[in-house]
């Protein structure tokens, strides 16, 4: 099989997301299916349907490496490459057209996504609540910001979120609303829950059980929050739900460069130490009131059901393409 370079935009997308200059498993979602729309306008291999696929399919393997605990990235990726085998384009014209097409679709879907998700959750925040949330969730900052645009007088915490310090950036955003924003240390959670109506944060997976993949020390902000009797409201959309957990696979917990948390003097100096990143960790279904989804407000233990109902087909094919043999005497 004859195979075609990436096209250099797509591996600075690829590496955008790597080193998180592109951040949230929104945007992440959304600049790997530009990607896979760059890669399919920019082809200039031979005038065949099967190379073209086997091209977006490499495209895809750079894309799935760079981060692999945000499942919005591969469901993202699925979205366009799972529809264009299955659709088996005719000629060269209708398979560039057809990525184009299925990138856009995903991109407009993952934005209407969190504008419903902003409605829905909104309608959980009261006038007078205090609101405290971690990290960067696009989806999350949607419900803060509709509560307040609806003149809900609302005060929002946001974590410094250590080592990448995102929740300067949800300080920001909320600011720029006329949101009354505190910006605390992550280790202050515990200490300032006493004075939070409700936590609102965004998820990078869902797994299959309602357990929560999201942003390292959320399980701690949960804990807290349950033992102060606060409510958590996750705000995800469904293309965040891991199809490969159905089957029991393990969602892999990214760990990073440790750099992020010190420097290179450091490292040698205390070469002994042993420092970890990682940069995700997992909330138990039973700390999460609900899931904040565009479909509308479930349990975590309905995660099972719009994984089947939305991802059925998939979930199919992936068991299948795993355990081929299982799949045939099914059959």
């Amino acid at each position: 099989m004859v195979k075609i370079k990436c096209p250099v935009e797509v591996l600075q997308i690829a590496n955008d997301i790597k080193t998180m200059k592109i951040r949230g498993a929104g945007r992440i979602a959304r600049a790997a299916a530009k990607a896979l729309k760059i890669a399919a306008e920019k082809y200039e291999g031979p005038d065949d349907v099967e190379v073209f696929i086997a091209y977006i399919d490499h495209a895809a393997k750079i894309l799935l490496e760079t981060r692999p605990t945000a499942v919005s990235l591969p469901n993202a990726i699925m979205y366009v490459t799972t529809r264009l085998r299955r659709k088996r384009p005719i000629n060269m014209a209708e398979a560039k057209a057809l990525v184009a097409k299925l990138s856009n679709e995903f991109i407009k879907y993952s934005l209407t996504a969190t504008e419903k998700i902003g409605i829905i959750g909104s309608r959980r925040i009261l006038s007078g609540d205090v609101v405290l949330t971690h990290c960067n969730s696009t989806a999350a900052l949607s419900v803060i910001i509709h509560a307040h645009k609806q003149e809900k007088d609302i005060k929002v915490y946001a974590t410094e979120t250590r080592p990448k310090f995102q929740g300067h950036i949800t300080a920001r955003i909320l600011l720029s609303e006329g949101i009354d924003v505190t910006l605390i240390p992550d280790s202050a959670v515990r200490y300032i829950m006493k004075k939070v109506n409700k936590v609102i944060v965004g998820a990078d997976t869902v797994a299959a059980n309602g357990a929560v993949v999201n942003k390292i020390g959320t399980s701690n902000i949960a804990l807290a929050a349950h033992e102060a009797r606060v409510r958590v409201f996750v705000a995800a959309e469904t293309y965040k739900f891991s199809p490969a957990t159905v089957i029991g696979e393990l969602v892999e917990i990214e760990e990073r460069d440790p750099r992020e948390m010190v420097d290179e003097k450091y490292l040698k100096e205390n070469s002994n130490v042993t420092v970890r990143n990682p940069a995700f960790d997992i909330t138990p279904p039973e700390y999460i009131d609900a899931i904040i989804t565009e479909e509308g407000l479930i349990p975590p233990q309905a995660a099972y059901l719009i994984l089947i109902e939305k991802f059925g087909w998939i979930i199919q094919d992936y068991f299948i393409s795993k355990y081929p043999s299982r799949g045939e005497d099914e059959e």
